[in-house]
């Protein structure tokens, strides 16, 4: 009597991660890697790292993989020759295979680039896991009425947003009274004005308890990644802008925290590692493991918290008010801010700076402050408007200094 190889009672689930080279994309497919044949890897992209991805591709081999630096389309055909993996290059071929279907989509690609892959994603219908901040700051309204619109299931895979998620209940969300997003601090929590403005690029993405990407690392180091993601928390949740909260917490060990009305606060704490929440949302709506650090509160023996200082860290402040007023705000703030981050990182301006040219981006509206960025959004047009303009002038400000 012959005997046939046993069929898996659940067909792979189909995989597509973009920006696959990047922290939150290499985190993912080591998660896949350690689950072999859970996973069906549709398509991997990345911007430039044409060595990573082909490293990455010829580990998973997914169908398709996709270098957005066209220039590089030659190395990466070598570097796949006798895969039989698809390769294709070019901005509009990420979004392309944003559109491939598959059952969960990672968005990982960092800053603005990431928004037109993310909403050819969300218009697909499926689940997307979004690691990309800025697509829900700068175009949060745009892409919530998307994702109801199409059925997609959106799941943050921020650690503060995931946590939330897990702890938010969703199908009584008038018995919340408030959320409340933790920071660590960054690695300039108790530094001065003095040390801060001679600070340099290695240290302000040296973060004390993450593994990161310098964008998002000097982001954490200006407090400008809470700012974000406090207008990401905004879209993201069924909350009034007012129950949305920001404590620092040096250990970051609590994710965030949902306070109800009753008093109860429940928290969502785990050891800080992005594969934790990244786990959550590839599983989702069931856990797998995930090889990470487990969470010992005797080691750790305190937790501490404290409220963030505006005044040292005006980028949360700044996040506030772009929030506030609405309209095209929230994304001259993070054009504006990629802009800054881009000129510290090469050199071109102090790390003070970075928050100083994004206010002053602000203030450019006229009509009082922050005026001409309250005009509405109605289309990604506006939204891509609104980006150019405020990286113009966030340039421009750089190169009188």
């Amino acid at each position: 009597m012959s005997q046939t190889a046993p069929v898996p009672l659940i067909a792979p689930k189909s995989v597509t991660i973009l920006g696959a080279t990047g922290s939150v994309g290499l985190n993912t497919l080591d998660l896949i890697e350690r689950a072999p044949g859970r996973y069906r890897v549709e398509a991997l992209t990345a911007n430039g790292n044409v060595d990573e991805l082909i490293r990455a591709a010829r580990r998973v081999t997914p169908r398709l993989a996709v270098i957005g630096d066209a220039s590089k389309y030659q190395a990466l055909c070598d570097g796949l020759a006798g895969t039989g993996i698809e390769v294709a290059a070019g901005p509009q071929a990420i979004i392309d295979a944003a559109t491939r279907p598959a059952d969960w989509i990672m968005a990982a690609i960092v800053g603005a680039a990431g928004l037109a892959p993310t909403l050819a994603a969300v218009a697909q219908g499926t689940t997307v896991a979004i690691a990309n901040k800025e697509c829900l700051v700068c175009a949060g309204d745009h892409m919530m009425d998307l994702v109801r619109r199409k059925g997609t299931i959106l799941l943050p895979v921020d650690s503060e947003h995931n946590a939330i998620f897990q702890v938010f209940d969703s199908q009584r969300p008038e018995g919340v009274e408030k959320i409340t997003l933790t920071a660590s601090g960054g690695p300039f929590r108790t530094a001065t004005m003095e040390q801060m403005a001679a600070a340099t690029p290695a240290q302000a993405i040296a973060h004390p308890n993450w593994q990161m990407g310098a964008k998002i690392s000097v982001d954490c180091a200006t407090y400008m990644n809470k700012g974000l993601e406090l207008i990401e928390a905004y879209h993201l949740f069924p909350v009034d802008k007012d129950q949305i909260d920001v404590v620092i917490h040096p250990q970051s060990v609590i994710h965030s925290m949902v306070s109800y009305t009753d008093g109860s606060v429940l928290a969502q704490m785990a050891s800080p590692d992005m594969r934790t929440p990244i786990a959550y949302a590839l599983g989702w709506p069931d856990r797998i493991h995930a090889p990470v650090p487990r969470l010992d509160l005797v080691q750790i023996a305190q937790l501490t918290f404290e409220a963030p200082d505006f005044s040292r860290f005006p980028a949360l402040r700044l996040a506030r008010e772009a929030l506030a007023l609405g309209g095209s705000a929230p994304t001259v703030l993070s054009a504006a801010n990629e802009i800054a981050v881009a000129g510290f990182l090469d050199g071109r301006i102090g790390f003070l700076d970075i928050a100083r040219i994004v206010e002053q981006t602000l203030e450019a509206g006229g009509n009082g402050k922050m005026g001409r960025w309250s005009r509405s959004m109605q289309s990604l047009e506006d939204i891509l408007s609104a980006d150019a303009a405020g990286r113009a002038h966030a340039r421009a400000l750089m190169e009188r200094r």
